[in-house]
């Protein structure tokens, strides 16, 4: 699959990730795409189907995807694979961030609520930090940088998961973790990770900024639903398209996630 079908694929499907990308110079957006598109399709396989064998397939398939590219050998014929296995073997990413990825994915098949919230934080830490880590690790970051990405991708994560509220309701998984009745203690834990990364921006080189503008969203989603929790059940904390797009824009310009 070309890296153009890649992106059509993210914009599709993750759009707030398709725009963020698209802030980044064209020789950055080719290393993002796959890894992206490839998180996609990764993070729908609990849900495109209601048999938990199927979707253990599916993931399955991902895990032996990395696991060959990695190694060397020819990847699967698949639209994804192969752009995915070139960032893979020219970058040296490491396979533990796409175990804990799908890993965590296989437990999106049981629905089950999580335990209290840390566990929701390590759910964060696998999902939107295993992805943020990487995409940050072919623009350039170093080990410095790795605290600091976690931070952003906790906080843009909580957000995510919090604007999902509904949609996660609907498929049934119990979206607060068991320990925790009020979302907005999710969305203050969100502004220290936050306002923790924003602190620490220095660690971050400059090239590496679209990988964090991927969250560019996170702090007007998590100041509402602290401010307004009853809005993160109706599923309004998004914020109006131009106030969005503008926001992503000064940010993009300044490299300021």
């Amino acid at each position: 699959m070309s890296l153009e079908a890649c992106a059509e694929l993210v914009r599709c499907g993750d759009p707030d990730r398709f725009l963020a990308t698209m802030a980044a110079p064209p020789a950055m957006r080719d290393r993002l795409w796959p890894i992206y598109a490839a998180n996609l399709e990764i993070a729908r396989a609990p849900f495109v189907t209601k048999e938990p064998l199927i979707a253990e397939m599916r993931l399955q398939f991902w895990a032996d995807t990395v696991a060959e590219a990695i190694a060397g050998k020819a990847v699967r014929n698949h639209e994804v694979a192969a752009p995915l296995a070139e960032v893979i073997r020219q970058h040296d990413l490491p396979q533990a961030h796409f175990d804990a990825l799908i890993a965590a994915r296989k437990r999106d098949i049981s629905r089950a609520p999580f335990a209290d919230t840390a566990a929701l934080m390590d759910h964060m830490d696998a999902t939107a930090g295993s992805v943020m880590q990487l995409a940050a690790r072919v623009l350039g970051a170093d080990e410095a940088a790795v605290p600091v990405v976690a931070d952003m991708a906790r906080a843009a994560g909580l957000a995510n998961w919090l604007g999902a509220f509904p949609a996660l309701e609907a498929a049934g998984q119990p979206p607060l973790p068991q320990d925790c009745a009020d979302p907005a203690h999710l969305a203050d834990l969100g502004l220290h990770h936050l306002h923790r990364a924003r602190a620490a921006r220095s660690k971050v080189p400059s090239d590496a900024a679209p990988a964090l503008l991927s969250g560019w969203q996170a702090g007007a989603v998590l100041h509402r639903a602290a401010r307004s929790p009853e809005r993160v059940a109706r599923g309004t904390l998004a914020s109006p398209e131009f106030h969005r797009r503008g926001t992503l824009l000064f940010r993009a310009l300044l490299r300021r996630w």
